[in-house]
């Protein structure tokens, strides 16, 4: 299996979970609702799982520790 570039993974993750916050603090906005579902989606296409969930836990585990996530961030 083909597994994308950390870099680009790394970047999804972050977008993933800012727009999770930001779904959760407004539930009802629709618009924040389909970018979430959006990224979730491109995580489940990009990792080959059926949920966001296990394409989370896929994505971290190809990037490895916590610690290359936030690297990632500072560039």
């Amino acid at each position: 299996m083909l597994l994308p570039d950390k870099a680009l993974l790394a970047a999804l993750l972050r977008r993933y979970r800012t727009w999770e916050r930001l779904a959760h603090a407004a539930p009802e906005d629709p618009v924040r609702r389909r970018r979430l579902d959006d990224l979730s989606y491109t995580l489940c296409v990009l990792m080959g799982q059926r949920t966001a969930r296990e394409a989370i836990r896929a994505a971290e585990s190809h990037l490895g520790s916590a610690g290359e996530l936030s690297g990632r961030q500072a560039q």
